[in-house]
């Protein structure tokens, strides 16, 4: 699991670098490394994040079923400030 943390961390450092030369260099593809490292971040580096930090948790625990909204209720009670 850390190869995968490493990898993403690496490809958003890339993109954010080709997103930066794209801006400050006066090349005639600049627009395709903005392009690219536009690409890069949306396409690649936040779906291996949001599967990095979802891994192995439950998606019932997010949803707003009746159990969830009963025990969000009784919380909001128990922590009147």
């Amino acid at each position: 699991m850390k190869l995968l943390k490493i990898f993403t961390f690496f490809t958003l450092i890339a993109s954010l670098v080709s997103i930066v030369c794209g801006f400050l260099l006066e090349l005639e593809y600049s627009q395709k490394l903005i392009g690219f490292g536009v690409v890069g971040i949306f396409f690649v580096v936040f779906p291996l994040f949001s599967y990095y930090r979802w891994k192995g948790k439950s998606m019932k625990d997010y949803m707003l079923t009746k159990e969830n909204l009963d025990k969000m209720r009784e919380n909001q009670k128990n922590n009147k400030y």
